[in-house]
């Protein structure tokens, strides 16, 4: 993960970086909003950029849009400053970190934001043969099309080729074609020159320069417009790319790797993705098991999860009991590892005895506000079984799961006749004021993503619901 870091806040924003780096991440420093925005238009790509609150925040985060520079904006400042998070999140920052930093809250945020992993476990003979072929191919510069359902790992699988190859030394750059819309996807491919369009103030290189060297990865790539594939299969056939505005090729060194969740053969008969492109891509295909399918990796996967959770959240290692381990092996896993990551997630935050309980392991079908009651029953029973202790809680992270209480109260029974929409607002409302506003913990703990967080926050705020302010991250 490549970190941009915007100011200085003196000095505290440069101990952020340290942790940064010592959580694996790659850090750049600028001085200013100028001198980031031109670094961003030489090719000097960032995954998140941490800026100081001091920096004019909206004139930048305008200049990245209107220059078509898609990076998630991280702000940091002094302290617990409600009024400078409220301003940065307004102005379009994605969240906001109190400084001097703490090392667990980075660290959160920066996953929260970037969502990256890069652990693999394959002990399955289905997903041992799939890694056998990546061993083969990987040393070469083919092209390779990794498919599978959402969750199932493609883009961890992307950087274990590209760590395998002989460009594992350059640069692993990732652009999502999902997420960024059409009118900007072409310019963070290809890059642009000065005057391209409006807003186009300086030359700016897009991923496929960034990449040189090295490895881009096009993550569902079967979203792709069809007018932008024509000029894809032009950069894959010739190794050569035009910048928005340019008349002078530039060639490109690059390794191409693209996934897709979706039956590309199909959507090439559907006509939605060219049958050349999709040739040019498919010259390996790694095709990725559900993890319903790969059953001896979801204990291995499930125990993985709980102890970088555990680590993450201050909280101590826990093993899975004997119900746990039975809840796990039987459910089906339509979300894959992603869904089996956060259900270890929210378990880890929630779980109140020594071994993780299998009523703290929420899975699809069950409901959020049913999981929370139950862990804070068996919370309140372990701390009752001590004379004198309170609940037992590890970590101010996972404290803000007893604001689950207020809903649960002292029995499940305040629940009956409330709607489960209700039931849900008033738990994401308490843990967010729990958590004194901060987003990230708050979604941490509730075990949903940041996204997810912001969009029911919008909806309350549209319904006149009073939402606690942005007192942290």
């Amino acid at each position: 993960m490549r970190l941009m870091i915007v100011g200085s806040l003196n000095g505290q924003i440069s101990t952020a970086g340290k942790i940064a780096v010592s959580r694996g991440a790659k850090v750049m420093h600028c001085e200013d909003a100028e001198q980031a925005l031109g670094a961003l238009r030489a090719g000097k790509g960032a995954d998140v950029i941490m800026i100081d609150v001091k920096q004019d925040i909206a004139a930048f985060i305008i200049s990245l849009e209107n220059e078509r520079i898609a990076v998630p904006v991280v702000a940091c400042g002094i302290n617990n400053d409600a009024a400078a998070a409220v301003k940065a999140i307004k102005a379009g920052a994605k969240e906001y970190i109190p400084l001097p930093p703490d090392a667990e809250l980075i660290a959160a945020v920066l996953f929260a934001v970037t969502e990256e992993t890069t652990n693999m476990i394959a002990g399955d003979v289905s997903m041992k043969a799939v890694l056998n072929v990546a061993d083969r191919i990987a040393p070469s510069d083919a092209s390779v099309l990794i498919t599978g359902e959402s969750g199932t790992g493609k883009e961890v699988m992307s950087r274990y080729i590209h760590q395998k190859s002989k460009r594992a030394r350059g640069p692993f750059i990732s652009l999502n074609c999902a997420a960024i819309p059409e009118s900007l996807l072409e310019s963070e491919l290809f890059g642009h020159e000065k005057g391209a369009f409006t807003g186009a103030v300086a030359r700016r290189l897009g991923k496929f320069e960034e990449a040189n060297g090295g490895t881009l990865l096009l993550d569902e790539i079967s979203e792709m417009h069809p007018s932008l594939q024509a000029k894809l299969l032009r950069a894959i056939q010739e190794r050569v790319i035009d910048r928005i505005g340019g008349n002078t090729p530039v060639k490109v060194d690059i390794r191409l790797i693209a996934t897709s969740n979706r039956d590309m053969e199909q959507h090439v008969r559907d006509g939605k993705f060219r049958e050349d492109l999709y040739f040019r891509l498919n010259v390996v295909n790694l095709a990725l098991p559900g993890l319903r399918e790969r059953p001896s990796d979801i204990l291995p996967l499930a125990q993985m999860f709980a102890d970088k959770y555990s680590e993450q959240n201050g909280l101590p290692q826990k093993k899975l009991s004997e119900a746990a381990v039975e809840k796990l092996r039987t459910h089906q896993w339509p979300g894959n590892v992603r869904e089996l990551e956060n259900a270890m997630h929210r378990a880890v935050l929630v779980s109140g005895e020594t071994e993780i309980e299998a009523g703290a392991i929420m899975v699809s079908g069950q409901k959020t506000a049913q999981l929370m009651a139950q862990a804070v029953s068996s919370q309140a029973a372990a701390a009752a079984a001590v004379p004198g202790n309170p609940m037992p809680m590890a970590s101010d992270n996972a404290m803000a799961a007893s604001g689950a209480a207020t809903i649960a109260g002292d029995n499940n029974a305040v629940l009956v006749g409330r709607s489960l929409q209700d039931v849900e607002r008033e738990l994401i409302l308490n843990t967010l004021t729990h958590c004194l506003g901060n987003r990230t913990h708050a979604a941490n703990i509730l075990g949903i993503s940041i996204r997810t967080l912001r969009n029911k926050l919008k909806e309350y705020n549209d319904s006149g619901i009073a939402v606690p302010g942005a007192g942290g991250a």
